[in-house]
């Protein structure tokens, strides 16, 4: 495929060995050196040990996906590489390093046709005192690719500088000597910008999400550790507290949800972030959310289910329980990036929604997202009017639950003067009251449904791009590799629409009707074993009839390549 000139690599070895280190360490001297990046990892269901991969992409342009294969991997060593078979494609074009003493090259590195190089990285790092063999990896993956010296002596620095100079120096050291030592292959060379740019950010999704919840206003944060979600926790737990905040670790997921339910009751914008399992056992208490009307977001992490699953790779598989999943008939939003850096946004706007519509709004990342790491140009600066709609002044027989035009009523806090009011899970009146009779309950369906149904949520819902007969209609961490198939589509000829949605629940089918004004043929694009996009938009819009689902079950991601293929298999006839 004619894409932007890249490079993709991937380090392989067993837990502990500084794979991770490494691949990090590289991409922050890729960056320094005033290059664009992706990191991603993956490892075995094991706590700790067991089999570790980084998979890095390097490009003279911003890239937020991985490709169709890889052109160089580096495995330290062969235990349980086989385990990565086929999440690392590779060819007759890519290159292999490896240790001669690792012993036999597994038969599916043999059988991809790849050149080998071959260098003694293991007794390198031993003869230099407390070096690590990750450090050699380094040098001469640096030294393959045409990254300086000095701008990897410089990461290097940056991340273990806090250790002892004797650490730094080895490190150092292994670093020249893995250079030294690298095989003189015939892999293509970025080309690196004259002048580094400054001013890039390498963040993951965890970290944005997080950043774009603060940046909305969340105050308070309560949360139990879950991968892939933890992240989140922990950085909030360092700058929450600078912006006035405050981070409880609760002692479960039960508990987390309650918690920010009484904080957002009490006037806190509130947040947890969890994964599928954690979900699950929240929805009760959104449910009171729900019908109390309080405020909160809810990061949904999502990883392979279901049960346990594989709790470190990805799948989009949790859009049935973040739209169907609270029993009785409960609107509430769902929200989905669509990018690394898009997690900003759209936290943001979360949090916004939350705050507006005095609802629960669930943001629906996932582990290609939250835990990959991006070098992405600075977001600009995006502000929303966020506020909640208060009582302007005390006044005798202040009804919280008063049935309005757009739906939503004024939220007192405890301690307004006139405002107290009953916030339980019960039919209530507009006074808040417990009740049994129809016509309350009626009334206040109506009136948690009007505020979502009447709402504008403006152009943020989706991103669409392009033109054409043909339309690939997708949503989250499926959008990047789709856009760079459709970039690819379009140098060939193909005009192709993307239409991405960054808004699940409510449905928009006015909007996705414009949105589809012209297409003859629709493309399904998801990451899930049952089609649950395919079949959640069948059931609330109006899809051209020979719409095709392609539904793709983690863990594996998306290529480019095969939704290129994809593409010129439905271009309309």
């Amino acid at each position: 495929m004619n894409r932007p000139a890249s490079l993709s690599i991937a380090l392989t070895g067993s837990g502990g060995a500084g794979v991770m280190t490494a691949g990090q360490t590289l991409l922050d001297a890729a960056t320094s050196s005033g290059l664009y990046g992706l990191m991603t990892r993956s490892t075995g269901p094991q706590i700790r040990g067991g089999e570790a991969a980084a998979m890095i992409r390097l490009s003279s342009h911003p890239v937020q996906s991985h490709g169709d294969r890889f052109d160089i991997l580096l495995a330290l060593d062969f235990d349980n590489v086989e385990r990565f078979a086929e999440e690392l494609p590779l060819d007759s074009e890519s290159l292999i390093v490896a240790d001669p003493a690792a012993g036999e090259m597994p038969a599916f590195l043999k059988a991809s046709g790849a050149a080998i190089g071959l260098v003694p990285m293991a007794q390198l790092a031993k003869s230099i005192a407390g070096s690590r063999i990750s450090m050699v990896a380094l040098g001469i993956l640096a030294r393959i690719i045409g990254l300086p010296e000095s701008a990897v002596i410089a990461a290097v620095a940056e991340s273990i500088g806090r250790k002892k100079p004797e650490a730094l120096a080895a490190s150092e050291k292994a670093v020249m000597a893995g250079s030294a030592a690298a095989p003189e292959v015939n892999v293509p060379k970025l080309a690196l910008p004259h002048t580094p740019r400054a001013g890039r950010w390498s963040i993951t999704g965890n970290e944005a999400a997080a950043f774009g919840a603060l940046k909305g206003g969340v105050k308070f944060v309560a949360g139990y550790p879950i991968t892939p979600a933890t992240e989140i926790l922990e950085w909030m737990a360092a700058a929450l507290p600078q912006c006035g905040g405050v981070l409880v670790q609760a002692e479960d997921e039960l508990a987390s949800i309650n918690m920010i339910i009484g904080a957002s009751f009490g006037g806190a914008p509130s947040l947890t972030a969890t994964a599928g399992p954690g979900l699950s056992l929240m929805t009760e208490a959104i449910g009171l959310a729900v019908a109390s009307e309080i405020p909160l977001v809810i990061v949904d992490v999502m990883r392979s289910g279901p049960s346990t699953g594989i709790a470190t790779k990805s799948e989009q598989s949790d859009l049935n329980i973040a739209v169907y999943g609270l029993h009785g008939d409960a609107p509430h939003v769902v929200t989905a990036p669509l990018s690394v850096a898009d997690c900003l946004l759209t936290a943001q706007w979360s949090v916004h929604l939350a705050e507006t519509l005095q609802t629960p709004v669930i943001m629906l990342s996932d582990q290609s997202l939250g835990q990959a790491r991006v070098v992405i140009d600075r977001p600009g600066d995006l502000a929303f009017a966020t506020q909640r709609l208060a009582p302007e002044a005390a006044s005798v027989g202040y009804a919280r639950y008063a049935t309005t035009e757009s739906g939503i009523s004024a939220m007192s806090v405890p301690g307004f003067p006139g405002g107290q009011y009953t916030a339980d899970g019960l039919t209530h009146n507009a006074r808040g009251t417990p009740t049994s009779q129809a016509k309350d309950h009626v009334a206040q369906l109506d009136k948690r449904q009007r505020k979502l149904d009447s709402f504008d949520f403006g152009a943020h819902w989706a991103e669409i791009d392009g033109e054409g007969e043909l339309a690939v209609l997708t949503w989250g961490s499926s959008t990047e590799p789709l856009r760079e198939a459709i970039a690819e589509a379009r140098a060939g000829g193909t005009d192709v629409k993307l239409i991405a949605l960054r808004l699940i629940a409510p449905a928009q089918p006015g909007r996705l009707t414009a949105a589809l004004a012209g297409v003859k043929r629709v493309i399904v694009l998801e990451q899930s074993h049952s089609g649950q996009f395919w079949r959640y938009l069948r059931a609330h819009y109006d899809l051209p009839k020979d719409a095709i689902p392609i539904h793709c079950p983690g863990p594996l991601p998306i290529r480019p390549g095969e939704i290129l293929t994809y593409i010129q298999q439905g271009v309309p006839a």
